[in-house]
């Protein structure tokens, strides 16, 4: 069995005024992502981890941020157009672990909904994706609450 480990990470500024999209749901909170799509750090690190996995480039490289095609975008369409991406390779996931690293809002009451979201778009199991949450204890651009980032660790192997 052929298996691959991929890496993302993600990082956008947090706007007041602006809706805050994250694993695949909108969350009350009054700053949003900054982005040319909906600024979901989440979903973007968990493209980066997938591509590089499969050798695939970045998620820059096949939604390019100067395309109008792209603008305002729902991320979960371009992680759909990944992991089709994925099954053209003839890959599918093994697991995915994500670390997301913001101040506020707390959203551990969201994680259950967010893994839900994302498994569905993912045609994986709710068992196959581990989202966690941290802070940076109130240190450097997360905690003045300025940005957000995510992190994405993901095993995929060869289809059998």
């Amino acid at each position: 069995m052929q298996i691959r480990v991929g890496f993302g990470f993600d990082v956008h500024q947090l706007k007041e005024g602006l809706d805050f999209y994250l694993g695949g749901i909108k969350i009350p909170h009054h700053k949003g992502s900054l982005g040319h799509s909906d600024g979901d750090v989440l979903i973007h690190s968990i493209c980066d981890a997938l591509l590089g996995a499969v050798n695939l480039r970045d998620i820059g490289f096949h939604f390019p941020d100067t395309s109008d095609e792209f603008k305002g975008i729902d991320s979960k369409i371009l992680l759909a157009r990944v992991a089709e991406l994925l099954n053209e390779k003839e890959y599918e996931i093994g697991n995915i672990d994500c670390t997301i690293c913001l101040q506020s809002p707390k959203i551990n009451p969201f994680i259950t909904q967010m893994i839900e979201v994302l498994s569905k778009v993912l045609n994986i199991t709710t068992d196959q994706l581990s989202i966690k949450a941290t802070t940076t204890e109130k240190l450097g651009y997360v905690g003045r609450e300025e940005g957000i980032s995510a992190y994405a660790v993901v095993l995929i192997q060869k289809k059998k």
